[in-house]
């Protein structure tokens, strides 16, 4: 069998770090060299402001780390993955850190945020969430702001928006847009699993749906399950090569390296969050060290190298090319 690990570097389409200006970003390193790695600097929370502080703290501590390179171009990965580093670049999952401002789409590009959710789990100025009871999807702002993303070079993003918002914003792009982080809802029924619908929708912008590996989004959140959540990976990325083909589906783990903090705040404050979220017990995901393994979980279903690298990394930099200015 062909040794898949040593032949794949991983397109990491989203995963996070605790959202805090002195946090450890060495623990990104968990990732094998000659990965990309997009990581959140901010969501509904968050404003220019302090977002900002987060891209250029980070972004800082990268370079004087030496095994990682921030990256603005597609160019720079390549470059990183010939030195054996790690590219860095981010992502928003909310629009609120543009501050009500579309010019800061542009702004934010240049600090290295190539890719940006217009809502996050609840409504806002740009349209709809997964959880919200009421779905009218894109606002006529939320239009501009993905037409100011196609100008800017700036991926539109549906995870975490409602099954309206992610259908408004595949038929306003004018670009190959994503989902860079989201499951099947055909194998599993969340609010934050998207729709077949979706899915082809997607295709069709030329995008690719990025599978996570989040327990509850998979199905496979007991804790001792953790080699299963891998393999349920597996099963969506299938699911989606049957669906939308083998150039439209990639990986966003949505790996949480602050999830002891996320599942304290859970348990604190059960009203923040859906039902959906809350009767599973403490959540569990994939972490880096398994994400690493899909490609020998593939390679045992019968995948050959070039399938496996374009679902690890090439559908997704394939979206870069065609997005990124």
């Amino acid at each position: 069998m062909t040794d898949t690990r040593a032949t794949t570097a991983l397109w990491e389409q989203h995963t996070c770090l605790p959202l805090y200006a002195d946090t450890d970003i060495t623990e990104l390193a968990r990732y094998e060299a000659g990965s990309y790695l997009s990581v959140n600097v901010g969501y509904s929370p968050h404003t220019k402001a302090s977002a900002t502080e987060l891209a250029t703290t980070w972004s800082a501590r990268a370079l004087a780390d030496g095994r990682f390179l921030p990256a603005r171009s597609v160019a720079d990965i390549d470059e990183a993955r010939r030195r054996g580093l790690r590219a860095l670049a981010f992502d928003l999952e909310d629009s609120a850190p543009l501050d009500g401002d579309l010019d800061n789409v542009l702004y934010f590009v240049e600090l290295g945020v190539r890719s940006m959710l217009p809502t996050y789990n609840h409504a806002n100025a740009a349209g709809c969430g997964c959880l919200d009871a009421v779905d009218t999807g894109l606002t006529a702002h939320g239009r501009d702001l993905i037409r100011a993303m196609n100008e800017a070079g700036m991926a539109a993003d549906g995870s975490h928006c409602s099954r309206r918002t992610g259908l408004d914003i595949a038929a306003t792009t004018s670009r190959p847009m994503i989902y860079s982080h989201s499951n099947f809802a055909a194998l599993w029924e969340h609010p934050r699993n998207i729709t077949d619908e979706q899915a082809r929708a997607c295709a069709d912008t030329g995008g690719v749906v990025g599978i996570n590996g989040v327990g509850i989004f998979l199905g496979v959140n007991e804790p001792e399950r953790r080699a299963d959540r891998v393999r349920a990976m597996a099963d969506h990325v299938e699911y989606g090569v049957d669906l939308v083909g083998i150039d439209h589906i990639g990986v966003g783990s949505d790996y949480s390296f602050d999830h002891e903090d996320f599942n304290t705040e859970l348990a604190l404050h059960p009203e923040a969050f859906s039902e959906e979220y809350t009767r599973y017990g403490a959540l569990q995901w994939v972490p880096p060290e398994d994400t690493h393994t899909l490609p020998a979980v593939l390679a045992e279903r019968g995948w050959d190298e070039s399938a496996v690298a374009a679902v690890f990394g090439g559908n997704f930099r394939r979206v870069a090319d065609a997005v990124w200015t």
